[in-house]
């Protein structure tokens, strides 16, 4: 993936999705292998030490450990409301989404939204899907999956399990979001299923503008996150501390020369819950998704040193055209947030439904002007 409007200095967000099946497998054998050096290499010390010492136990020798003999404490109860009992609530809901495709195969996470089998992915972990894709469930059981139906642009996508009786997850609120919110991010990073990590929520409505050399261009005002994102998280959950999803895992940026070479850096981006949500249930409901507009061009060269989003011309009829917006009006604010770049607006007016009404900062001629603009849906 290779966004436009990348961070000087550094390549763009990566989609998290695994690369080819056999390349994925081989990261997994190599992390097992330096697990197992490091392993057997602790358990010779420890082994030889004990040796050393008479065994555990032995000779007269302290048993060790607090109590001595005394049996093991009992396992620790974890309220629900405690981060373990956030894991245990929402990882039955999480699935590893394996997909073959013309070049091998790709995997991603996703996770489960209805009892009746729906899920909810990225539109690039099924992207160049060939036949059905493969579910994997937290308990190593499997299913395959239809896709229902994607929407590129919000990278969403839904399949559909011939399931009954699964554990959908709980909804959160995205837009209740505040920068410090402890978050979990679930998913399979490397090939490695049920991983689960833990950040906060860095910063909110971060425009994420990306596209791909003959595919499509993404748009969504994302949660970035510090949690560990890697390559296979995307389409998994971010959750809040009450195991609430509020968002779905998608990209990261990364120091990595390529995509092949990205990993975490503690800059994930996530698409708001509220937005996913509503698109995957456009999906569901008629196939498609509606997408959010506000009736405007806007400029891709304009520059300013004050920033602000120049429109070039407005469709009659439109959202902007009715609030009294026309071309040459350059528009500093959305919702309060300040724009630099066209991508910005159109990424900020993806994340409103359509009909949501929103206050736009503009200026006309060099004086400060304000509308409130009553969004709507595209034809497409």
């Amino acid at each position: 993936m290779r966004p436009t409007g990348t961070v000087e200095g550094l390549p763009g967000p990566e989609p998290v999705s695994g690369g080819p099946g056999r390349r994925g497998l081989g990261l997994v054998f190599l992390v097992a292998v330096v697990t197992a050096l490091l392993a057997g290499g602790l358990g010779g010390t420890l082994g030889y030490v004990f040796a050393q010492r008479g065994g555990v136990g032995g000779g007269g020798h302290p048993i060790l450990g607090a109590g001595g003999g005394a049996s093991p404490a009992p396992a620790a109860q974890r309220p629900p409301d405690s981060l373990g009992g956030a894991v245990k609530k929402v990882l039955p809901s999480v699935v590893t989404v394996r997909v073959g495709t013309s070049s091998g195969t790709s995997l991603g996470s996703g996770f489960i939204v209805s009892g009746d089998g729906y899920v909810v992915t990225n539109d690039h972990v099924i992207e160049g899907l060939k036949g059905t894709a493969t579910v994997i469930f937290s308990d190593a059981s499997n299913a395959a999956a239809q896709l229902v139906g994607t929407d590129q642009e919000s990278d969403i996508a839904v399949l559909k399990l011939d399931r009954t009786g699964l554990t959908p997850v709980q909804f959160g609120d995205s837009d209740q979001l505040v920068v410090g919110d402890p978050v979990l991010a679930f998913g399979a990073p490397l090939a490695l299923s049920n991983t689960v990590t833990y950040g906060i929520i860095s910063a909110l409505d971060r425009a994420i503008e990306a596209d791909e050399p003959g595919g499509p261009t993404r748009y969504y005002a994302a949660i970035q996150t510090d949690a560990a994102v890697n390559h296979g998280n995307s389409g998994g959950p971010l959750v809040d501390s009450a195991g609430r999803v509020i968002g779905v895992n998608s990209v990261i940026k990364s120091i990595g020369s390529d995509a092949d070479t990205a990993g975490n850096i503690g800059l994930a981006f996530a698409i708001p819950i509220n937005q996913a949500r509503r698109v995957a249930q456009d999906i569901v409901d008629t196939g498609h998704a509606r997408r959010t507009v506000i009736g405007a061009q806007l400029s891709a060269s304009y520059q300013n040193p004050n920033g602000g989003v120049e429109i070039t011309s407005v469709s009659a009829g439109g959202p902007a055209a009715n609030a009294g917006l026309k071309a040459g009006d350059v528009v500093t604010k959305l919702q309060g947030v300040p724009l630099e770049q066209s991508g910005e607006l159109i990424a900020l007016v993806r994340k409103f439904a359509p009909g949501a009404s929103v206050r736009v900062d503009y200026q006309r001629d060099g004086a400060a002007r304000t509308a409130q603009v009553t969004l709507t849906s595209d034809s497409k």
